[in-house]
């Protein structure tokens, strides 16, 4: 869940500079692009080896609510549609800022 309440944070505060008109210079305690993008990789990553060490346990018997490990199923694999869908938008913007004349 981490990653998408730093994502919806992070988004509002765009949001909020976008309907002030204002461009604020980046602070020095705020991470770059790289770092955030690098930092919710890690945690889809840790979301992904959680629901496999799940699934392991279950089949393994070492737990036996099922429940737990589909949930951790299910919540690795939206964070992996979200990376994909957000990887999607960036590429598209990009491919948009190569098509525009100078």
């Amino acid at each position: 869940m981490g990653v998408f309440a730093v994502a919806v944070g992070r988004i509002s505060d765009v949001a909020q500079g976008i309907g002030s008109r204002e461009i604020a210079s980046p602070r020095k305690s705020e991470k770059s692009f790289s770092e955030l993008v690098g930092g919710f990789l890690k945690e889809v990553n840790a979301l992904q080896k959680e629901a496999d060490q799940a699934i392991q346990d279950v089949v393994l018997g070492k737990e036996e609510n099922l429940h737990q490990a589909v949930i951790a199923l299910e919540k690795a694999n939206l964070a992996l549609e979200l990376t994909v869908q957000v990887r999607n938008k960036v590429v598209e913007a990009y491919q948009e800022i190569m098509r525009m004349q100078v």
